[in-house]
């Protein structure tokens, strides 16, 4: 598990101070490490005893009968296979909505499906993190996640190392190796090159790499 820098965990701990529910953003290319960095930003926290709750954007994936009804199972990941808009309204209700349980939904990977009510925003004070590929993007509904995130940080990571992390994780979840090295090459890299442009506009920007977890100079 990458060390977390004090530094990152100090001002995720000043941004829940800002109010009882506050959305931190997590942004990254695929196989930047993003779920990592969130995972344990939240138990850096957890173990300051502040509240935290996890709200990811792969839990708004397109299921694959709905892909393949609208033609783009061979682009799974791509910014259209996901529901934005949903995904924008349960960042609104997990902000808006304290008194109560909200209900979101996560992603299984070893069946490369969106699960319904998966996770749990529970009621009360919380910093809710959610990462994901396209929270930078400046096509709506994206580019409204803005007006809900108080911050929105960059996971970076080598290129080589990304690539790599990806090919192995496809074959791990079955997809032979020659195919996995042609999925990176023609679908995850047109989608890293969209979330690449957006990465000056991170509030923070994160080196992830080698264990460790630090802020970019």
């Amino acid at each position: 598990m990458p060390s977390l820098d004090t530094a990152i965990a100090d001002r995720a701990a000043a941004l829940a101070a800002r109010a009882d529910r506050v959305i931190l953003g997590i942004v990254g290319e695929p196989g930047a490490g993003k779920s990592t960095l969130a995972l344990d930003v939240m138990d850096a926290l957890r173990a300051r005893g502040i509240p935290v709750a996890w709200l990811p954007m792969d839990g708004f994936h397109l299921g694959d009968r709905t892909l393949a009804e609208l033609g783009l199972l061979e682009r799974k990941g791509a910014i259209e296979t996901f529901d934005g808009w949903g995904y924008l309204a349960a960042l609104r209700r997990a902000l808006a909505e304290p008194s109560h349980p909200v209900y979101v939904p996560g992603f299984e990977r070893t069946l490369e499906q969106p699960i319904a009510a998966d996770r749990v925003i529970p009621p009360g004070r919380a910093l809710i993190v959610t990462e994901g590929n396209y929270l930078l993007d400046d096509t709506a509904p994206w580019s409204l996640v803005r007006d809900v995130a108080a911050e929105i940080w960059y996971a970076d990571v080598p290129s080589d190392v990304r690539r790599s992390r990806l090919v192995e994780r496809h074959v791990a979840f079955g997809k032979a190796r020659a195919d996995a090295e042609d999925w990176v090459a023609s679908v995850d890299e047109p989608n890293a090159r969209r979330i690449r442009a957006r990465r000056a506009f991170a509030d923070l920007v994160i080196s992830v790499d080698d264990g460790e977890a630090t802020p970019s100079a």
